[in-house]
């Protein structure tokens, strides 16, 4: 077998290997969107096409994967918080900032669900978890940079409020619609920055 020969038949394993390792990554992104929250490497495996064999080649364990994850798909979910208009009076602002929010909550709903019951098990998810924690209260700065100057305690109720866990209890568990959801909060937050 000649050089470049050899070269192909690396080339062709090195490029199959990217597929695979590519096909599970997308596998457990698809079945976590559909709403199974903590998939096992079987049906990531089955999902992607192969072998529980070569899911471990690639990944040692399910927070590995996840955390390779999390680096596949960051930029696509932070982007959804990211952008929007972000002028106009104070009670603007916080319209705007609260519909963005519910807009990419709602598409990331499961992904952030599923994190929530494995939190206890990986710290890849929880340093990642407490990463975008950081990256929501800066992007609230940013829509409302009256925030740098209310009180602490204010501060961390605009959090609770904004957050994800708070949209999750109005939309699922109290069953109310998205609008409903974003007046609620939109006059929990204006009353609490307002009076601030």
């Amino acid at each position: 077998m000649s050089k470049t020969q050899g070269d192909d038949v690396v080339d062709g394993r090195r490029l199959r290997s990217e597929r695979s390792r590519l096909a599970i990554v997308e596998a457990a992104l698809a079945l976590q969107e559909e709403g199974v929250l903590v998939p096992t490497a079987q049906q990531v495996s089955d999902r992607a096409g192969v072998g529980i064999r070569s899911f471990f080649r690639h990944f040692e364990d399910m927070e590995t994967l996840f955390e390779v994850a999390d680096g596949h798909i960051r930029d696509s979910y932070e982007a959804l918080f990211l952008g929007g208009d972000r002028n106009g009076t104070l009670d603007e602002r916080i319209e705007h900032a609260v519909e963005r929010h519910g807009d990419a909550y709602e598409s990331v709903s499961n992904m952030v669900l599923g994190t929530h019951a494995q939190l206890w098990r990986y710290e890849a998810l929880r340093k990642n978890y407490a990463r975008n924690q950081r990256g929501l209260r800066k992007d609230l700065d940013d829509w409302i940079p009256e925030l740098k100057s209310v009180p602490r305690d204010t501060r961390e109720a605009v959090d609770a409020i904004a957050s994800f866990e708070m949209w999750n209890r109005l939309r699922y568990h109290q069953g109310l619609s998205k609008s409903s959801s974003i007046a609620i909060l939109k006059g929990l937050l204006k009353n609490l920055i307002i009076d601030a």
